[in-house]
């Protein structure tokens, strides 16, 4: 891992913390996932190699890795904040956005809000675009609306090596065989969740009503100007390559990339291939 910077950006709910790194050159802000995920576990690969020619950004989201003790809820509308914030505070008028899952979601939705702010959007296996049948999407409300089942049961559960073994290899992965630092992956997850974060963000329970998303980004898609590109594993468990490839025929001009056998953590299962296609497509 390159050198990083820790930056921090009080907020009256708490420190956000901002992981740096790379003196000059284009600045790259790096949205990770929810849940069990954080900056340094998302962006593991990517930010050394985009480091030695960008200026690279990477926030721990509210509640995650670094950026906690947090008072308050981390919805949709205070996370789009903490993208604007990151970026004042650090004087970056224009920036490229790479987001993976929530990340991701939040990329896209940055920029929709705030098109002046976005040079290049990249998703990977974003959220904010997926949608449930009746009888499913019910369950998943309730879960997210009882605390026993989004938060403490997690909590409880994944205290465990071998269950965060179990979910890491099938939830995250394609083909876990293929992770060379794997047995790295499963302690920095575990730590996350015995730091009590093993349950759905924020965000997470707040998009979802009890009818319909309310996080729903793909009516206002078309509205994304700026050059995007939409990657994603043809074997997520958690977000449907349909999903994502009409997310992406739905933003003008948007490039679609699926790469085959790889689950939701594309990024530190193919971190090669991953790091290249985003590299590609920012200095396009």
């Amino acid at each position: 891992m390159t050198a990083l910077r820790d930056h921090v950006i009080p907020r009256p709910e708490g420190d956000l913390h901002v992981h740096l790194a790379g003196e000059s050159g284009p600045p790259v802000l790096l949205l990770s996932g929810a849940g069990l995920d954080n900056a340094l576990l998302s962006w593991h690969h990517l930010i050394p190699d985009l480091a030695r020619d960008h200026r690279v950004i990477a926030p721990d989201w509210p509640k995650q890795g670094r950026s906690r003790p947090w008072r308050g809820r981390a919805g949709h509308d205070v996370l789009l904040r903490t993208v604007v914030d990151v970026l004042d505070d650090l004087g970056v008028e224009r920036a490229a956005v790479v987001g993976l899952s929530q990340g991701g979601a939040l990329a896209l939705a940055t920029a929709i809000e705030h098109p002046e702010r976005v040079e290049r959007v990249v998703a990977l296996a974003p959220a904010g675009t997926l949608s449930f049948p009746p009888g499913l999407h019910q369950l998943l409300w309730l879960t997210a609306r009882v605390p026993l089942l989004s938060r403490t049961l997690p909590n409880l559960v994944f205290r465990s090596r071998s269950a965060v073994t179990a979910f890491t290899r099938r939830a995250l992965f394609g083909d876990a065989g293929r992770v060379a630092d794997l047995d790295g992956i499963v302690d920095q997850i575990l730590a996350e969740a015995r730091a009590g974060n093993a349950g759905s963000s924020d965000w997470q329970n707040d998009s979802i009503g009890f009818r319909r998303m309310r996080v729903n980004l793909r009516p206002r898609l078309p509205e994304i100007r700026c050059p995007a590109l939409f990657v994603q594993g043809d074997r997520d468990a958690g977000v449907p390559v349909a999903t994502t490839r009409a997310a992406a025929a739905a933003v003008p001009g948007a490039r679609f990339v699926v790469l085959p056998g790889r689950g939701h953590w594309s990024n530190r299962e193919s971190p090669d291939e991953v790091n290249a296609l985003v590299r590609e497509f920012l200095d396009g």
